[in-house]
């Protein structure tokens, strides 16, 4: 048996951006990504804290140090700039497995996206 057991996860990130006119997915400073475990295209659950809502989509890279964290394609009419949000990525492991497991989480300033030190 395998278990979906939380890998990473960005908590308390400000939205920079909101684009309707983009294919999907959601644009997160390298540094963060990088920080948090996240590959590119890898899968992640999106919460907005402000409004509730979530959704699913993929990692694009975003410029480093940039603070940006852009939600993009149809997604963009449930955030807006601004709105505070969650990004969770989960990994499939044995029971066995999720036991020593630790998840990579972190905390960045919620009015920069820059990783606290």
């Amino acid at each position: 048996m395998l278990l979906q057991i939380l890998k990473s996860k960005i908590h308390r990130a400000r939205v920079t951006e909101a684009n309707l006119n983009y294919i999907g997915s959601i644009t997160i400073d390298e540094d963060l990504a990088e920080a948090a475990g996240l590959f590119s295209n890898e899968k992640v659950a999106v919460v907005n804290i402000n409004n509730g809502e979530r959704i699913e989509t993929y990692v694009i890279k975003g410029e480093r140090g940039s603070g940006k964290i852009g939600i993009n394609g149809a997604a963009a009419h449930k955030f807006s700039v601004g709105d505070l949000i969650i990004v969770m990525s989960y990994a499939q492991m044995t029971p066995d497995e999720a036991l020593g497991f630790k998840p990579s989480v972190i905390f960045p300033d919620s009015d920069t996206n820059k990783l606290v030190v």
